[in-house]
């Protein structure tokens, strides 16, 4: 019989709806149960990528024993992290204070009042490594609570105080300059792994934020040293295991710090950023393989994450079944070398052996091996082209790893910027269609009238939760994108609508950023964070959309706030630049203006293409284009933009204050940086 989260909207938790744990879904409700029971919350949070969280499920959530225990003695609380990040933030902070880390699973222990008072991640179903037995933990936890209640109680009152207590006191309130951005990169070398790639040892994340730092500190500075981090960074990845050679798109992270083993399952805001990075690499440098990879990783999001409704689902999972029966990791990525046989022949797949590193040892387990290019490639492309397309084929047949297919707006709004900009580069107005599409069900389905919007949906119903900061702030930045390629202010105003929600709900008086709104369900603490983790911080991501918007419009009351924002960004730049690369990324749009590009013509007139493309194209960082009709209102910065002898021009503007107007394209590129590869 299923129990109550069969009618969630969240297919992590719909994953759960047949356990005999008799759980409930976050909510009032599950709390008063406790209460009129007289028994502590189970809290288990996770999400649907998550490995482990599938492992937990199966040895304990599942077996019929420990269900039965859970249900005796406790009420048990589900919940979908990526549903409910401010949960999990409040939680995890509790989580790692208590114990110096923290994970998913993660596993608290409530007070009927939601304060926690023991901790932990991952269980095992026997003692394992020096971990308790989850049954264990159970038994302790239940014998604390029946003989030591009032201790606990008091236990739990001091922890929320403490968090409570907690003051942000990053050290800084004015937004980084030179010297700053100086130190971050100087701070940045020291980490950098100048023999694989990337920053630090394993496992291995994708930097993609700190490579948006990168490239435009590059374009600001001319700093070779930026540059060749990104450059071999990104070459690193595209070349390793934790790329798709096959199907495009990333992996999570590597386990090791060669970017060869990956942790399988694939997020959506992993490769929105990751595509939208290597689309900037290309514009600066005009490498082929960022081209490649930028491409094949936006059609993987199209062809695999896509949903019916027009948005995109939120991940793959790690798992999948074997041919052979089993559950494994990895099951539908890796080969050996006699899987390589069966499909191509004797010949093939020892040409696809060594150009994709498949050995008879095995990169990864029981002789299997993680597609790699761990050499310079072969001549015999049309060869190769054809290798890849069968096996692409044969895997196609292999179980698939389960997809989570509820809408985020955060990521959704990653991925109209990276569609809409790639798209755009590259001549396919299919990815920015796409990007339309996207855009249009965040604001059919996810934005009200009032610029409020939902967090998540699945199958175009929403799943009844509120947005968060990084919500508001990534929609906004993917509509402020899209409405440069497209040239249709309709966006800018509909960010200008989220914006402002920002300001009234997410705002101190001070200038700081919370990551929930002032109205939204209390927790035991208001969850407030600038530093990034997979994706931007909610508040970085907002600095960077306010800056934006007011680029577009003038508005001084936007451009302020966003220069308050950016105050977190100084203080940590040379302490921990990894951890706020896309401040960073925004305090190089804010030093260099950012660049407003208006570009007036009739939509028909091929030279005003022409203009629009080499302005696009522009690696001046965080620059802003509005394309339109001469002395357009579509735009602030468009009105009073006439035509210059009759023809197309572009106005180069800081701050409202132009350069004269120019209707030369190279003139144009000239003036914003663009490289001359990607003009060829």
């Amino acid at each position: 019989m299923a129990n109550r989260l069969s009618r969630s909207t969240s297919p992590y938790l719909r994953q759960h709806a047949d356990n005999p744990v008799d759980w409930w879904p976050w909510g009032e409700d599950a709390f008063a149960a406790a209460r009129e029971r007289g028994v502590p919350v189970l809290l288990s949070v996770g999400y649907s990528a998550c490995h482990w969280c599938h492992v937990m499920a199966h040895e304990s959530f599942e077996d019929e024993d420990t269900a039965a225990y859970l249900n005796e003695h406790f009420v048990s609380v589900k919940v979908d992290r990526e549903e409910r990040p401010d949960v999990d933030a409040v939680y995890m902070e509790a989580v790692q204070a208590a114990t110096g880390q923290g994970g998913w699973p993660m596993t608290v222990f409530l007070t009927p009042d939601a304060e926690p008072f023991y901790f932990g991640t991952y269980f095992p179903p026997a003692p394992r490594h020096g971990m308790p037995s989850f049954r264990q933990v159970l038994e302790g936890v239940r014998a604390a609570w029946r003989d030591r209640r009032d201790e606990v109680g008091e236990a739990a009152a001091r922890i929320v105080r403490d968090l409570a207590g907690r003051q942000m006191d990053f050290g800084g309130t004015a937004a980084p300059g030179k010297d700053e951005l100086h130190a971050a990169l100087l701070a940045l070398t020291r980490e950098y792994d100048d023999r694989h790639g990337g920053f630090g040892g394993a496992p291995k994340f994708p930097p993609s934020m700190v490579l948006e730092f990168l490239l435009r500190h590059h374009a600001r500075t001319g700093s070779e040293a930026a540059l060749q981090m990104a450059q071999d960074t990104c070459e690193s990845m595209a070349r390793g295991g934790i790329y798709d050679q096959l199907g495009g798109g990333f992996a999570r992270y590597a386990v090791d710090r060669t970017f060869t083993v990956p942790h399988f399952e694939k997020m959506l805001y992993d490769n929105a950023l990751l595509a939208r990075v290597y689309a900037h690499l290309w514009r600066a440098t005009g490498s082929d393989l960022a081209r490649r990879v930028a491409l094949e990783t936006c059609d993987f999001l199209v062809r695999e994450l896509r949903t019916a409704e027009g948005g995109f689902a939120s991940a793959l999972d790690a798992d999948s079944d074997r041919p052979d029966g089993g559950h494994a990791e990895g099951a539908f990525y890796v080969w050996t070398p006699d899987e390589l046989r069966a499909v191509l022949g004797e010949q093939d797949a020892a040409l696809a052996a060594g150009y994709f590193g498949v050995t008879e040892a095995g990169t990864f387990e029981e002789g299997a091996s993680v597609l790699q290019l761990p050499g310079d490639g072969v001549a015999d492309a049309a060869r190769i082209g054809s290798v890849r397309e069968r096996l692409l084929a044969a895997r196609e047949g292999r179980p698939r790893p389960g997809r989570d297919d509820k809408v985020v707006a955060a990521w959704n709004g990653l991925v109209v910027a990276a569609l809409a900009e790639t798209g755009a580069y590259f001549g396919r107005p299919d990815l920015v269609e796409a990007a339309v599409g996207a855009a249009d069900l965040l604001v059919r389905v996810h934005m009200d009238e009032a610029g409020r919007l939902a967090r998540t949906s699945r199958d175009g119903v929403t799943g009844g939760h509120v947005g968060v900061l990084e919500d508001y702030a990534d929609v906004a930045e993917g509509f402020l994108a899209l409405s440069a390629v497209t040239g249709e202010g309709v966006w800018v105003d509909f960010a200008g609508l989220l914006l402002d929600s920002v300001l009234r709900h997410f705002t101190a008086q001070d200038g700081m950023l919370y990551d929930t709104a002032d109205d939204a369900e209390a927790l035991i603490r208001r969850p407030q964070d600038p530093t990034d983790n997979a994706a931007p911080s909610g508040w970085t991501a907002a600095a960077g959309a306010l800056l934006s918007y007011a680029a577009y419009t003038g508005s001084e009351v936007h451009r302020d706030a966003a220069e308050k924002a950016l105050g977190v960004v100084g203080a940590l730049a040379g302490r921990a630049p990894r951890f706020i690369g896309w401040g960073l990324a925004v305090a190089e749009a804010a030093l260099d203006g950012p660049r407003e590009v208006a570009v007036a013509g009739p939509a028909d007139d091929p030279a005003t293409g022409e203009l629009h493309r080499t302005a696009l194209l522009g690696t001046a960082p965080g620059a802003v284009v509005a394309v339109g009709e001469p002395d357009s209102e579509e735009y602030a910065i468009l009105a009073h933009r006439p035509l210059v002898d009759g023809r197309p021009a572009a106005y180069v503007c800081r701050r409202f204050v132009c350069d004269a107007p120019t209707a030369d394209p190279a003139g144009l590129a000239v003036r914003l940086g663009v490289a001359a590869g990607p003009l060829l």
